[in-house]
């Protein structure tokens, strides 16, 4: 056995040696005067050698260490340089797997499986919001006390909505990679209830009917472009999502059958949604129609007809009305239906929630009702309709002055 006076006292050779210790472990000594660390076993009656390490870097104690680890990998059945290689592959992967890198093959299979642009848009900004701090780190070596640290520092700037929807998004990633064997666990789940719960916004909505008659009357007042008039004047009686309403395309609308068809892509339940039209409906598509635009947008950007207006077009339209964002929105238009219709007791909670494309939980009644209530949808639209025009004529048409030059 060598002892490390007596390593200490070899001297270089012209050509190689080896100086034996035990159980398979030696040290060869070049010429350069290196001394090399070497361990000769046999797998399945093959003779091998396997590197460990540079003396004194390896010292002679770490030298049988690892001597006796691959010994013991050999009575285990298992070869110590294949064991090597793999676990060699496994830190060079897990060093490339960074989470940056996961998250962007999240997003990719997010394309493939059709999401929303605006949801794509959502987390390719979330993703980029955790960059600049976990980014760079592989995935499997992220701890959850660091993912607070990121997610904190959102939370101090007041942006707590924004951080516990970013705890959401990067678990999801987590998830991901444990799925593909990337990572062991999801240190995102271990954080619920770390952050601070924000109280809950609604969209702003006027929903006293006086005062419904009133946003009315200022909408038909309305003096900028025609066409962000008749989105405002369209949207109480279609009750779209915003979205579904500013990308509203010509294709869609079917003025012999009355109905608005939106495909499933541009729903936020993924699932095509029909509009019944009510005459007064059709008459403002009608007018719209009329104006002879270009191209296949109902309501196109002021600069090009190859895109729809902006998702603030008819918020800021509303502002120049004089009401507040804390008075209205063009998503409340969505809530001054949904409460006004329910409140009328006239129709079947089911038939509004159809109405409204929203989500139903129960797989059994979606099935059930996908075809269901569309004719009393179809009278709903029209005796909404009707009733809106009643809010309207409550008082005399109000031509409000403009807060801001109108464009």
């Amino acid at each position: 056995m060598l002892t490390t006076v007596q390593i200490n006292a070899l001297k270089p050779r012209e050509k190689p040696y080896k100086v034996a210790d035990e159980k398979g472990l030696y040290l060869l000594v070049s010429p350069s005067g290196s001394y090399l660390w070497r361990v000769k076993f046999r797998f399945h009656g093959i003779e091998k050698k396997m590197a460990l390490g540079r003396y004194p870097d390896v010292s002679l104690k770490e030298a049988r260490k690892k001597c006796d680890e691959a010994r013991e990998q050999l009575s285990g059945g298992q070869d110590p340089l294949a064991v090597r290689l793999q676990a060699k592959v496994e830190a060079e992967l897990a060093a490339r797997t960074t989470f940056r890198v996961v998250a962007d093959e999240f997003i990719e299979k997010m394309e493939r499986e059709a999401k929303a642009p605006a949801t794509l848009k959502k987390a390719r900004w979330f993703r980029d919001l955790l960059d600049p701090s976990i980014g760079h780190r592989p995935i499997a070596d992220i701890t959850a006390h660091e993912l607070l640290q990121s997610l904190k520092r959102l939370e101090r700037k007041g942006h707590h909505e924004s951080a516990i929807r970013l705890r959401s998004f990067s678990g999801r990633i987590f998830r991901y990679a444990v799925a593909t064997l990337r990572a062991q666990h999801n240190p995102a789940d271990i954080l619920r209830g770390a952050l601070t719960t924000p109280k809950v916004k609604h969209h702003a909505a006027l929903l006293d009917p006086v005062k419904v008659g009133e946003l009315l009357r200022a909408i038909d007042g309305y003096g900028g472009k025609i066409e962000t008039r008749i989105a405002l004047q369209l949207a109480p009686h279609v009750y779209l999502r915003p979205g579904e309403l500013r990308k509203g395309e010509w294709c869609e609308i079917d003025f012999e059958a009355k109905v608005w068809r939106v495909p499933g892509e541009r729903t936020k339940m993924r699932v095509p949604h029909a509009v019944p039209l009510s005459t007064q409906a059709i008459t403002l598509l009608k007018e719209l129609k009329a104006l002879d635009n270009p191209g296949t947008f109902l309501f196109p950007a002021n600069k090009t007809f190859l895109k729809p207006i902006c998702e603030n077009t008819l918020n800021i339209a509303l502002r120049r009305l004089g009401f507040t964002n804390e008075e209205m929105t063009s998503h409340g238009f969505r809530s001054i239906a949904s409460t006004l219709l329910n409140e009328s007791g006239l129709w079947h909670p089911d038939a509004i929630e159809r109405s409204l494309a929203h989500r139903e939980r129960d797989s059994v009644r979606v099935a059930y009702h996908r075809g269901a209530h569309w004719e009393e949808r179809v009278r709903m639209a029209q005796w909404w309709s009707d009733h809106l025009v009643r809010l309207r004529d409550g008082a005399e048409v109000i031509r409000p002055k403009l807060r801001i030059s109108v464009q």
